[in-house]
């Protein structure tokens, strides 16, 4: 197995609606909100123009992928949206890279500090795993999502 990261296109969004329908709700209903989040016409709360989504891939199937946007919710400056891997392909670090795709994006736009609703206690273990701290009772962040890229150092 050998998985490949890439930007996301628009072409994948029917993929990403079947990704994210795996934990909730149906691809019809995430359509049009993938759609319109990627093309910069659906905004989540307090969200900024500028974002970007990632996926991974074996082969030609989509297995993963990953989404964040600059923000200005909870004084934070950018916030990681959606991350999202298929059932076969978990515990396999598919998330942990993709975190580190979107790490290295949000560098790149001098954001620091990163918000994320974990939305359970398993990916809230899983963020914790990557260095994120509890922000308040329900959401956690990143002081600095630089550590993320400078894990390994």
């Amino acid at each position: 197995m050998e998985i490949n990261y890439r930007i996301a296109t628009n072409a994948d969004i029917p993929a990403l609606a079947r990704l994210r329908s795996e934990t909730w709700g149906e691809a019809d209903y995430w359509i049009p909100r993938i759609t319109g989040y990627l093309n910069g016409t659906h905004h989540p709360q307090k969200a900024l123009a500028a974002r970007a989504a990632f996926v991974a891939t074996d082969g030609v199937k989509i297995v993963g992928f990953i989404a964040g946007h600059l923000t200005a919710r909870l004084d934070c400056e950018g916030e990681l949206q959606w991350i999202d891997v298929t059932t076969g392909y978990r515990r396999k670090g598919i998330a942990s890279q993709l975190a580190l795709v979107l790490a290295a994006w949000f560098d790149e736009q001098g954001v620091q500090k990163v918000c994320v609703d974990p939305g359970n206690d398993i990916a809230r273990k899983f963020y914790a795993s990557l260095g994120a701290e509890n922000l308040d009772q329900h959401w956690m962040y990143w002081k600095d999502i630089i550590i993320l890229l400078n894990k390994d150092d």
